[in-house]
């Protein structure tokens, strides 16, 4: 009626009773994993440290405190940043696309400047919204912008781009035309820091450099928006 007894040393029944409990476990694991956010970078890459990108600025200043509700007063724009996707912050050295072919503006269109045109399944959207993003002063015609490449893959080139005199990234959605090159470079060799010389003239306010970052290991673009204030 029953059938017949297993014994509870045989082989086969604590190898199904092992997998079993491997099952349990994993999918416990990966749950708690799931309510966990991760503090590290998935792959080492790069980014603008100076005037700091978007999402590096947000990670510099909120990324011990990322759930302090204050962000979302205190700096609106990052809080909107972190609330719809953490790891655009965790990976603030991950904004590439891979084979752009230097075809820049057929990959990434107006109004998707600053998240790459969407890139990685749109973990940097975010970055897109229009609004007051925290600055980084600027106190002459000449700076120098700062990349920090963690993976030192070197540079074909840099290009430098600051948003034209009168047009206001707080209010409207940064696009191609609204962006003059101030800066060119050739080669860089593989290092950890690049440091590129930017000349400006007659520019004052609110402004986005964008600073485009094709490097040399392969055909992989960086696309990085830093907001800055010409005081």
């Amino acid at each position: 009626m029953f059938g017949p007894a297993r014994d509870c040393h045989d082989p086969n029944t604590l190898g199904a009773g092992r997998r079993v409990l491997t099952l349990v476990l994993s999918a416990f694991a990966a749950a708690l994993l799931a309510l966990v956010p991760w503090s590290g970078t998935a792959v080492a890459h790069g980014s603008v440290v100076d005037p700091a990108s978007r999402n590096y600025g947000c990670w510099l200043r909120w990324g011990s405190d990322f759930q302090n509700p204050a962000m979302a007063q205190q700096d609106p724009m990052c809080w909107q940043a972190w609330q719809a996707d953490p790891n655009a912050m965790w990976n603030w050295n991950g904004l590439y696309r891979n084979g752009s072919a230097g075809n820049f503006q057929a990959v990434v269109p107006d109004g998707q400047l600053c998240s790459g045109g969407r890139t990685e399944g749109g973990r940097y959207n975010a970055l897109d919204a229009v609004g007051a993003w925290k600055t980084t002063d600027i106190a002459t015609d000449d700076f120098t912008v700062h990349l920090y490449d963690q993976a030192s893959h070197g540079a074909d080139y840099f290009r430098v781009y600051v948003t034209k005199q009168g047009f206001d990234p707080a209010t409207r959605p940064l696009t191609w035309s609204s962006l003059q090159l101030v800066a060119q470079t050739g080669r860089y060799a593989p290092a950890n820091t690049y440091d590129i010389p930017v000349s400006t003239s007659g520019l004052s306010g609110r402004h986005v450099v964008y600073t485009i970052w094709q490097a040399s290991h392969m055909d992989q673009t960086y696309f990085l928006c830093s907001d800055v204030n010409f005081t």
